[in-house]
């Protein structure tokens, strides 16, 4: 593993790996939800968009198509904290590849009619993936209540009105802001030697200028005490249950007792709440858990989708007798010894791809600090004890720090 600081300040890292011959790239941008303010939300789900909608050397088009003549492909996500571009080519495509992206950090295009068109498509996403999405739906109005101040409670895909008054003006500003070298870290594996790398990055990357460093996220959470709730009513045939508790960033200490409790939770049919709730009682038919790791404290989630004709109120009190069990109790030395191999089977699993070592060397290198991190992780996970685990339990799963969610069918479905 090698590293390479440029003059901008843009970070290159390189994962060697010459099993394979082709390279990932993953270009992290440090910029999210958490970056937008009230009025003007969606902003970096939208470049996420425009990023591939031409510059003034190149069309609309061309960087796709330059990228699949090579045999190429690509694709990009958002979320709270970063904006992560994806590439995954040949090899002899690096110069090709990172002549297009230094061309796209400087030149690109804010053509009225492209911008209009991709605010039509974003418009349309946000439809049918969240007004239209009971599960997202909810999801969204817990994360607005579960934050009071923090830009964390603005959804990543942004508010309807916010996406009908975007100006060329405030994409402009969004855009010098955030899209500057020094805001941005560039990782590779795959079939190339790490001085080639540089000497290309150095060509192609360097002489893009440095811009002021972006304002700091200030605002901290003022701690939550006392549950929050949202009910929502819609058609359908089964209600959904959603739990967001507080909890940690992602470079907190008690990060590996947090992974391992939210696999023993609801990781697979041997999971305690699959078996408590699918096999057991049969109140649900699916579970499934996500934290949110981020730059600040976040959310962790739990999400039930009930069986046809299940009441969500008793559900509640089910899982919620359930739930302080574990908190009371913690895991039992089985539980945690399956979640610590089912951890471990997973991270190899992704680190065997050159697409999850530029995924993973990228959320350790931001997120938790440095990706060296990132070595350290099997280790940490093996060491965590039962009491660390039913001390992080007992600190997560307290009702006043949690937003409760129900989508409760009705009308003709229900």
């Amino acid at each position: 593993m090698r590293t390479l600081r440029l003059a901008n300040g843009l970070k290159v890292i390189v994962w060697p790996d010459h099993a394979i011959p082709g390279i990932a790239l993953y270009n992290w941008v440090r910029v999210g939800s958490r970056n937008e303010t009230e009025g003007a939300t969606g902003l970096a789900h939208f470049f996420e968009h425009m990023m591939f909608n031409g510059t003034a050397r190149h069309p609309a088009g061309e960087f796709d198509r330059l990228l699949e003549e090579r045999g190429g492909s690509n694709n990009a996500f958002t979320s709270e904290d970063v904006t992560v571009y994806q590439s995954w080519f040949p090899r002899d495509a690096l110069d090709t590849v990172l002549h297009l992206e230094a061309d796209r950090m400087v030149h690109l295009a804010f053509d009225p009619q492209v911008v209009e068109s991709e605010r039509g498509v974003v418009y349309s996403e946000r439809l049918t993936s969240v007004d239209d999405n009971a599960a997202a739906s909810l999801s969204e109005q817990m994360q607005a209540q579960a934050f009071s101040t923090h830009p964390y409670r603005f959804p990543t895909i942004g508010l309807a009105a916010d996406i009908r008054a975007w100006t060329v003006r405030d994409l402009r500003a969004f855009y010098r802001t955030y899209y500057a070298p020094n805001n941005q870290t560039f990782v590779l594996a795959g079939d190339i030697a790490a001085q080639e790398a540089f000497e290309l990055a150095q060509r192609h990357l360097a002489p893009v200028p440095r811009q002021a460093p972006p304002p700091r996220v200030r605002v901290r959470e003022p701690l939550q005490r006392r549950e929050h709730r949202v009910v929502l009513r819609r058609p359908g045939q089964s209600a959904l249950l959603q739990y967001a508790y507080k909890a940690p960033a992602a470079a907190d200490a008690r990060g590996p007792a947090l992974d391992l409790l939210l696999t023993a939770l609801v990781d697979g049919n041997a999971s305690r709440l699959y078996r408590a709730l699918v096999e057991q009682r049969g109140i649900a038919i699916d579970v499934a858990g996500d934290w949110r790791q981020g730059f600040d404290p976040s959310l962790c989630w739990l999400y039930f989708t009930l069986a046809e004709g299940v009441d969500a109120h008793a559900a509640h009190a089910v899982i919620d007798a359930e739930l302080a069990r574990v908190a009371e109790r913690g895991l039992s030395e089985v539980e945690l010894r399956r979640a610590r191999h089912v951890t471990e089977a997973g991270f190899w699993k992704q680190l065997s791809t050159l697409d999850g070592k530029a995924q993973l060397l990228g959320e350790y290198e931001l997120l938790h600090g440095d990706w060296r991190h990132l070595f350290e992780q099997p280790a940490r996970c093996a060491a965590v004890t039962r009491d660390e685990v039913a001390r992080l339990a007992r600190a997560l799963l307290d009702p006043r720090r949690r937003t409760v969610g129900m989508s409760i069918p009705q009308g003709p479905g229900a």
